[in-house]
């Protein structure tokens, strides 16, 4: 056991002011791919709830228009 014990947290004890990304681990061969996902990243907090909305409207469109497809050729067919 260690003489200087303390009730904080492990939490409390790492100091995470300035820690970066993983950009200060990537090699540079790699930064124009992570450079994209962040991109994405950015877009997605920005963004995200207007196109989730979207997609998943498309989604319920073509599933729509699939299955009336289907219904067409099963009873037409």
């Amino acid at each position: 056991m260690s003489a200087s014990r303390s009730d904080e947290p492990p939490e409390e004890m790492v100091d995470t002011e300035n820690v970066g990304g993983l950009e200060e681990i990537l090699p540079p061969q790699l930064m124009p791919i992570w450079s994209r996902v962040q991109l994405i990243q950015d877009f997605r907090d920005t963004h995200g709830k207007t196109y989730i909305s979207i997609m998943e409207a498309i989604v319920a469109i073509g599933l729509t228009a699939g299955y009336l497809y289907w219904l067409t050729l099963y009873f037409g067919g």
